[in-house]
């Protein structure tokens, strides 16, 4: 056993609210049963079935309201493992569904057999024709295609909300289309072509010329069932009539039966109806979208109403004038959005009735912005508008940043809501659409109804389209809240379809939530027609045959999922995945969403629970060891939560006395915890010089096994000789600031076997050249940013440290006089920010005095314009680190790099390399994970230099890359070098 074991129990949650009705049952806590796990395994490999209990929880929840547990999680890398598995399901009849980001809001990708996660091996973007069309493996972000687009000046067609974290699979299994697609941007209008696999295994390419051809021979029965369907569809007038009608506004209810009117082979067919199908037709393997012009010329403006209805009667007004987007914002909704970053705080007072539109206009070129702001003025003169809050102008701008501050708002309607909600309570969104012209209409019916059964709900939507959502919440346990949802539902869905022949999912398609109320809005006739797609297609019902479909009309009302409370910080998700896209362990063990619906799962159970420890003991590594801690989770979730900062608590938890004493007297003595640290890794560069790096490995790697992999670093090639024990001499007097060399600089070197100036030394003497002379002062030796003790949740040393810095640099700047520039960004990040809820009182006086500058900044700002370049390399790769994001300083290490290179290069997947300090040491197989798709961009062609600027990331993309990186200040030295 480890001699410093973890603390036991400490992660075991301090209140247990269960047992839950909904709590994963006692005899699922082996996991996957056999022979399911072992003919799987053996079939695929194990390494792509997870089987364990605290893996099927972490599947069993997504951004719905429902929550269903999977038998077994399959890891699919290629289409042989889908046609494998579809195989396996028909031979032992058991059901799939497949699941990329689950980000659907309907239940669509959950399952409870075989979940199929087609997310992990399936990214990839290839642009075609200078950007006309792109070729979209099913696991790439909406944001991540659209950048490689941006380039060519490019833009793909639909546009959700989500989508940092949406994949293109899930967008056209969707239909899904967002603010500006409509009906004519959608999926089904931009998609050229897909490669799909039917539920026999038998895989169709639409572009191929030979389809029809081949698919008549492999699937005779099918092709000959979708002709007579469509010869059917096509012998009934009204029926046809009633179809077009149906999709003459936007309508994601059941399949697209406008694929029999607009294809003429089975191919054709095939192509239309697997937009929109849900998983339950096929896995579409790929995507070819023709892409769209991006217009890049902008007005926009938030326009406020006294009322909802007053809002709504507007919308016609800005869709004649030309507005791509029109976008809803009711007055919960924008109260709600205070939340969320850059959001005015007087928001927060809007009269309840308060209702905003935001709307755009986008153009080619200047004049054409210049003819929609002439059109926009016309519209807003006759419009009453009110300004209940000070920070309302109701004025159209052209400022990028205004402009993203208000769709920042708009796109986070759903979590900034959701996260408002009451603790304990589900989330339901609702999704229809109306004619637009009768959308002031709907919405005083739907605030009637609201009332009615007693919901306060949100209201936002595209309301260009007719397409409005709200949202609900009610707490799953208590029957009553069940049964009053219910009551809601079935009255909400007749008003839609009796009174305004309306579509009841209008972009987040049926799931499981409107299933039961299909035949509703379509009918008898055309909803047998689906019925018999299925059949034709699936005879077998071996996909997802409970969502899209269903004859049970409670079925909405199954598996509904309770929230029982959790940490605060993390109480307010609503699961969303948007944290996902973004977290260095996504590929390795859990996200910050998982690790919070594993939290969640404990709750539900009792205490002694089999499944209580099962989860227990999966979630010291999974969810706290292999968090990077990195919080980059916080930027990208819309309300902010810091699931890294919950891991550090954790880790805090599970330190015993002795450990927690320990690193406090390394804070303490950190003086001499320096030196011996150079030492030591002067020592071993010695000793790998010598005999290789096999010894220290041996070595490292027994004192893992006998201390914790947690605590004891593992010996990397990568690891950078020692600095020089020396710093550069500098003067105070004339001192432009003070320049902070950051431990890990005073520590390890820079690249090995690098001509030139260490760090310290090139930051001084850039500085110099500049005319901005830098001081280093003669005590920085002995004191840290408190990071490293911050990191692990070493709550003592960390107050230590975090203090004496903050009293060192008060000195140092002369009371904040002179900024401090720090060189290494999570330094920079660390005493800017991390340090202050660990400081006393009258230090976090002085604190708040002081400017911290990255070098970085330093460098772009005050001495590139007093900087003669005199050289540059070819090309540059930069790595900016997730630091950077959260001190939004990546746009200043761009200035810098391009001073010094003729072509920079910021890799699309770029990303935190979960270096983390020394985690990377600590769990390599983490960083190897985080940098996986960054490092593919980055050795697919050579780089003159490879610029980043913290030592320790810098590592971590050598260690990945094979590639030496450095500061982006070496660069720049060099660059301006006389």
């Amino acid at each position: 056993m480890p001699l410093l074991e973890p603390k036991p129990g400490a992660l075991r949650p301090r209140t247990i609210g269960g047992p839950a009705p909904d709590r994963v049952p006692d005899h699922r806590s082996t996991g996957t049963p056999e022979p399911l796990r072992g003919e799987l395994a053996e079939l695929l490999g194990a390494g792509k079935v997870l089987s364990g209990v605290s893996d099927l929880v972490r599947y069993a929840s997504d951004a719905s309201p429902y929550r269903f547990l999977p038998q077994v999680v399959v890891i699919a890398e290629d289409i042989d493992d889908v046609s494998a598995v579809l195989s396996y399901a028909h031979g032992k009849q058991r059901e799939v569904v497949f699941r990329a980001a689950g980000t659907s809001l309907n239940g669509q990708a959950q399952g409870e057999d075989i979940l199929v996660d087609v997310r992990r091996h399936w990214a990839g973007v290839e642009v075609l024709e200078e950007g006309l069309r792109a070729r979209i493996q099913p696991g790439t972000t909406v944001v991540r295609a659209n950048a490689a687009l941006a380039r060519h000046g490019r833009v793909l067609g639909p546009d959700p909300a989500s989508a940092i974290a949406c994949t293109l699979g899930g967008v056209v299994a969707n239909n899904a289309s967002g603010m500006t697609a409509g009906t004519t941007r959608n999926s089904y209008r931009t998609l050229s072509s897909l490669t799909f696999v039917l539920p026999s295994g038998t895989v169709v390419d639409t572009a191929d010329p030979r389809a029809d051809e081949e698919l008549a021979h492999a699937e005779p029965a099918l092709c000959h069932g979708l002709m007579e369907i469509k010869k059917e569809i096509e012998a009934d007038p009204g029926l046809v009539a009633r179809i077009r009608a149906k999709y003459e506004i936007k309508n994601t209810t059941g399949y697209r039966l406008d694929a029999y009117l607009d294809g003429a082979t089975p191919v054709e067919i095939l192509r239309g109806l697997m937009v929109g199908s849900e998983g339950t037709l096929g896995f579409i393997a790929e995507v070819v979208f023709d892409t769209l012009p991006l217009d890049r010329e902008l007005t926009s403006a938030l326009l406020f109403f006294p009322s909802l209805p007053a809002a709504a009667a507007a919308v016609p007004l800005f869709n004649e004038a030309g507005a791509l987007a029109v976008e809803l914002m009711d007055g919960n909704t924008l109260r709600a959005s205070v939340s969320v970053a850059g959001v005015p705080a007087d928001w927060a007072a809007l009269p309840k009735d308060t209702t905003a539109l935001l709307v755009e206009f986008r153009a080619p070129d200047e004049a054409g912005r210049a003819e929609y702001e002439r059109r926009a003025a016309v519209v807003l003169a006759g419009l009453d508008l009110v300004a209940p809050v000070a920070s309302v102008t109701n004025a159209f701008t052209r400022d990028a940043r205004t402009i993203s501050g208000y769709w920042k708002a708009r796109k986070a309607f759903v979590t900034a809501v959701g996260g408002a909600r009451a603790s304990g309570t589900t989330l339901i969104t609702e999704d229809f659409a109306v004619p637009p012209s009768r959308l002031a209409e709907a919405c005083e019916a739907l605030l009637e109804l609201q009332a009615e059964h007693g919901f306060d709900a949100a209201v936002a939507g595209h309301a260009a389209h007719g397409n409005l959502h709200f949202l609900l919440a009610f707490d799953a346990a208590r029957p009553a809240d069940v049964d009053r949802y219910a009551a809601f539902m079935d009255a909400f869905c007749r008003l839609t379809v009796e009174r305004f022949d309306g579509s009841l999912k209008a972009e987040h398609s049926t799931g499981r939530n409107m299933a039961p109320f299909l035949e509703l809005e379509w009918g008898p006739r055309a909803t047998e027609m689906m019925w018999r797609t299925k059949r034709v297609i699936d005879p077998d019902l071996v996909l997802a045959p409970r969502i899209l479909l269903d004859r049970d009309p409670k079925a909405h009302l199954r598996g509904l999922k309770t929230i029982p409370q959790v940490e605060a910080v993390a109480d307010p998700c609503i699961e969303c995945g948007f944290c996902e896209p973004t977290c260095p362990s996504e590929d390795l063990t859990t996200t910050p969403r998982q690790r919070i619906v594993l939290r969640r799962e404990m709750m539900r159970q009792q205490p002694g629970s089999p499944v209580l420890g099962g989860l227990l003991d999966a979630y010291g590594y999974d969810a706290v060891d292999t968090c990077a801690g990195d919080s980059t989770c916080k930027l990208a979730c819309p309300v902010g939560i810091d699931t890294g900062a919950l891991m550090k608590d954790f880790r805090h938890r599970r330190h015993s006395p002795r450990e927690e004493r320990a690193a406090e007297l390394a804070a303490l003595r950190f003086g001499a915890v320096e030196v011996a640290a150079r030492l030591a890794v002067a020592a071993a560069d010695k000793i790998t010089d010598a005999v290789g790096d096999r010894i220290l490995r041996a070595l490292t790697g027994a004192a893992r096994k006998a201390v914790r992999p947690d605590l004891v670093p593992e010996w990397l090639p990568q690891v950078p000789g020692a600095a020089d024990g020396k710093l550069p001499a500098t003067r105070r007097v004339g001192a432009a600031a003070v320049y902070y060399p950051a431990c890990v600089n005073r520590i390890f070197g820079g690249p090995d076997g690098a001509p030139g100036p260490s760090l310290p030394e090139a930051v001084v003497a850039v500085s110099e050249r500049a005319g901005r002379p830098v001081w280093i002062p003669g005590d920085v030796r002995g004191t840290c940013c408190a990071t490293i003790w911050h990191s692990k949740g070493y709550d003592a040393g960390n107050h230590v440290m975090a203090n004496r810095i903050v009293e060192a640099a008060w000195g140092w700047t002369a009371g904040g006089r002179l900024p401090l520039v720090v060189d290494a960004s999570s330094c920079t990040l660390g005493i800017a920010h991390e340090v202050v809820p660990y400081l006393t009182d009258d230090n976090r006086s002085l604190h708040a005095e002081l400017r911290i500058v990255d070098s970085v900044v330093w460098a772009a700002e005050e001495l590139l314009p007093r900087l003669k370049v005199r050289r540059t390399v070819g090309s540059a790769v930069l790595h900016p680190t997730c630091s950077m994001r959260h001190l939004d300083d990546e746009a200043q290490l761009r200035a810098v790099a391009e001073a010094c290179a003729d072509e920079v290069v910021v890799p699309y997947d770029a990303g935190c390399c979960a270096f983390a300090g020394d985690r990377g040491m600590l769990h390599p197989e983490l960083t190897e994970s985080a940098t996986a798709r960054e490092a593919t961009e980055v050795t697919a062609r050579q780089f003159d230099a490879h610029l980043s600027a913290n030592r320790m990331c810098e590592v971590g993309m050598d260690r990945a890359t094979g590639r030496s990186y450095y500061s982006a200040l070496l660069e720049l030295e060099r660059a301006t070098r006389p």
